[in-house]
C-alpha cells in the first residue's frame, strides 16, 4: 500500500498496489531422499526431473511438491520402458520414428499411444 498526500481537514488520496504471485515454499535439499514420479508441480505433472528455477535438475520427494526437494543423480531419472507401443508396433529399444530430427527416444510407460510420456535417449 502507498499512502499519497495527507493534508488536515482535506480529502485523503490513497493508491493501492498488490502483487499476486504463486507462493511456493522452498526448503533446504534433502540429500538422501527419493524421488517421487510422477509429481505435480504448479499446473503440470511431472515424469522425470525438471530445472525449473534451478541451475541443476532436481525432483520432489512427494507426489505434489511442498517444498521437499533434492538435486537429480543419475539413478534418479526417469528410465525407458521396454517394451513399449508405439502407433501400431512394440518397440524393445529406443527409436527415431516419428522424430522430426532423427534423434532416438523412448516412453516413459508401456504405452505411449495412451499415455504419450517420453524423453530422448542418450
Amino acid at each position: 500500500m502507498i499512502l499519497v498526500g495527507r493534508h488536515e481537514n482535506s480529502e485523503i488520496n490513497v493508491s493501492f498496489k498488490f502483487y499476486f504471485s504463486e507462493t511456493i515454499t522452498h526448503l533446504p535439499e534433502v540429500k538422501d531422499g527419493k524421488c517421487f514420479f510422477p509429481f505435480h508441480y504448479r499446473d503440470g505433472i511431472y515424469y522425470d526431473c525438471v530445472k525449473f528455477n534451478a541451475k541443476h535438475k532436481w525432483c520432489p520427494l512427494n507426489e505434489t511438491y511442498e517444498g521437499y526437494w533434492k538435486y537429480c543423480s543419475e539413478e534418479d531419472f526417469a528410465k525407458c520402458v521396454f517394451p513399449f507401443w508405439y502407433r501400431h508396433l512394440i518397440y524393445w529399444e529406443c527409436t527415431d520414428d516419428g522424430d522430426s530430427f532423427g534423434k532416438t527416444w523412448c516412453s516413459l510407460t508401456q504405452n505411449y499411444n495412451k499415455d504419450k510420456i517420453w524423453k530422448y535417449c542418450d
